[in-house]
């Protein structure tokens, strides 16, 4: 047995990551950029899993890690009581602004995914579109989403897997700032094996792929407006040096090419993404 190939001893203990450094880190990169100009794209995941969830009028739902809004309003425009949340307070005035617009009466609250401020049991339905997903300690956020989530209630999930564009997005962004050790992948929570065991113990799961279609008026346009808006991206192109930029640069424009479907200049590149949805036990 080669010595990479050999076993843990009983002296080693697997690399445990700082999850509150990691944490500080993620909300510099979220709070950076302006999320809401990608984030206003996807509105129609929002309405989709408010589809799936079969939402009825009255339902107490909460929106967790809830960016600018889009399951929030979703979920609005169904008649729901609706608490917006997320740790981005300028997040949370996007989504204000977009309710107060659309004359939807919605409850926003600045909150951790990790430490939601809500007693037990409080809400019908709980959502997270993109959201929760990229909370460092994924087994905290997944106990509090069921916590607040009543007994026959349901949960739900839109999660970019790792085999879709925007999980290969961030396997391109790790090979040039790689996470820390043993910090575990957002895009595990688009795996059936993670699902089941952040909610399987507690929850039946039922998880569609799905698509979501990144539409740009060219791949440069899209890079443009990530390293612009797009924390996450934004942070990675800034943290580089001219020449790991244009290299960073040039992969992603690859990957785009690679997925593009569309033959006119511009960019449709579909991105795979699971809907889920948990009904409590």
């Amino acid at each position: 047995m080669t010595p990479s190939a050999a076993p843990l001893t009983h002296h080693e203990q697997p690399i445990q990551p700082d999850l509150e450094a990691l944490k500080a880190r993620q909300h510099g990169a979220w709070s950076s950029g302006d999320y809401a100009i990608v984030g206003t794209t996807l509105q129609i995941v929002g309405e989709e899993l408010c589809e799936a969830l079969d939402l009825r009028a009255g339902q107490k739902v909460l929106d967790v890690a809830a960016g600018n809004g889009n399951a929030t309003l979703a979920a609005a425009r169904r008649w729901c009581e609706v608490v917006s949340t997320d740790y981005v307070p300028s997040l949370l005035e996007r989504g204000r602004i977009r309710a107060e617009a659309d004359g939807l009466p919605v409850t926003f609250k600045t909150a951790d995914a990790e430490a939601l401020d809500f007693a037990d049991s409080a809400f019908d339905v709980v959502l997270s579109t993109f959201g929760v997903m990229f909370t460092p300690n994924q087994d905290k956020a997944a106990a509090e989403l069921l916590r607040v989530c009543r007994s026959g209630g349901k949960i739900g999930l839109a999660n970019w897997t790792p085999e879709g564009f925007i999980g290969q997005l961030f396997k391109t962004l790790g090979k040039y700032l790689p996470p820390p050790a043993g910090a575990k992948s957002p895009a595990a929570w688009g795996t059936r094996a993670r699902l089941n065991e952040l909610f399987g113990t507690a929850a039946s799961i039922a998880a569609e792929p799905r698509h979501f279609n990144f539409r740009y008026r060219s791949p440069e346009h899209f890079v443009e407006v990530f390293k612009t808006y797009y924390g996450p991206t934004l942070k990675a192109f800034a943290a580089l040096d001219p020449t790991n930029q244009a290299a960073l640069k040039n992969d992603i424009l690859a990957l785009i090419g690679r997925m593009n479907r569309a033959e006119d200049g511009t960019m449709v590149v579909p991105s795979e993404y699971f809907q889920v949805v948990v009904v409590k036990r």
